[in-house]
């Protein structure tokens, strides 16, 4: 059959839904040997082979010549004549079909297979496509929203459901407003590809900063640790390769501006930016920003701390409900104990101030 119309629809089917145009042939193929099969009871001796430089779609069979047929894919010896006069038994004999000729209910089956098959085509280019950012941010929008959970548009006619329990207590959500979210999971469901999306995991706040700041897209800067208290608070080491490049500094940026655009998607939670060291007390130290500490006792082999503050900055060391010490061990790596003066010098615990006065 000579269709330069079909290999042009083809053409159009491709780009519209983003398919390879094999994989739509190839499905196409299998619709067509369905359908010969409905009309000849087996397709086994059948196959189908597309031409697009010649704009061609063939469908041959082979058939066994016997004395009188049994089996589908058998030709009788007297029908086999009418193509060859030379046919004889056990011969192999090659017949063109023609799918337009193939009756209703064979052609019915074959746009069934061939409708379902893009379905599944277009759900393995979606998995694979959300495959490849899983672990990743993106940009979405919200097209609906119910007490237990807002839908979100992620784009090439995917939707996928955050639960609510993900959303940040400070976001403000409402149909046609943008969440910048990040991919947790990514799996493939009897229904389709299912991705799993979430505001509130503490790789979100990296792949922000990783957004505003060239230097740790180019190396120069490189995130150590993180920790989140999600919609709260977070806790961000960082540390530079260059020593002429201050990691703090470009990950916060002139005047802010870079920070900025990390609390705004965040929308208001707060983020501490220290400097990470190789030397454990001035990574703890940092790390317990911006609590005044008076010394601190690192064990390296433990990696542990003591920490000593002024009894009237023990609060706010620990932070409420313990949240800074909290956040400062997890992004540090370094189990973190703090203690007042007056507790030091009760429990016995000898210390060095950081300013080399003993105590």
């Amino acid at each position: 059959m000579i269709s330069k119309e079909f290999f042009k629809a083809l053409e159009v089917l491709a780009i519209d839904r983003g398919l390879e145009k094999e994989k739509i042939l190839e499905i196409m193929g299998r619709g067509i040997l369905n359908a010969y099969k409905k009309q000849h009871m087996t397709s086994e001796n059948a196959k189908v082979e597309f031409n697009e430089e010649k704009a061609q779609i063939v469908l041959s069979a082979d058939y066994i010549v016997v004395e009188e047929v049994v089996n589908p894919g058998e030709i009788s010896l007297a029908d086999a004549r009418k193509k060859r006069k030379t046919a004889k038994i056990g011969d192999s004999i090659t017949y063109k079909e023609t799918p337009k000729d193939f009756g209703r209910i064979a052609a019915s089956s074959a746009k069934q297979i061939l409708t379902q098959g893009l379905k599944q085509l277009e759900r393995e280019r979606a998995y694979d496509l959300f495959k490849d950012r899983e672990n990743e941010m993106i940009n979405t929008e919200v097209v609906s929203l119910n007490k237990d959970f807002v839908t979100l548009d992620l784009g090439i006619g995917m939707e996928t459901s955050l639960p609510r329990k993900e959303l940040l207590r400070s976001d403000d959500v409402s149909e046609g407003s943008r969440l910048k979210v990040y991919i947790t999971k990514v799996d493939m469901t009897t229904k389709g590809p299912k991705v799993f999306v979430s505001r509130t995991d503490k790789n979100l706040v990296k792949r922000l900063i990783e957004q505003v700041c060239p230097e740790i897209m180019d190396g120069t800067v490189e995130i150590m640790g993180i920790a989140r208290d999600a919609g709260d608070r977070s806790k961000v080491a960082v540390y530079s390769h260059d020593e002429n490049v201050d990691p703090v500094g470009a990950v916060v940026g002139f005047k802010g501006a870079r920070i900025k655009e990390v609390l705004e998607s965040l929308q208001g939670e707060k983020v501490d930016v220290y400097r990470w060291s190789k030397e454990p007390a001035e990574l703890v130290l940092n790390a317990l920003e911006p609590a005044k500490v008076v010394a601190v006792n690192p064990n390296k082999k433990k990696k542990q701390a003591m920490v000593i503050v002024k009894d009237k900055d023990l609060t706010a060391a620990i932070g409420v409900k313990g949240q800074n010490a909290k956040l400062a061990a997890q992004s540090s790596g370094w189990k973190i104990e703090i203690k007042s003066i007056t507790q030091a010098k009760e429990e016995g615990i000898r210390y060095r101030r950081l300013d080399s006065e003993e105590a």
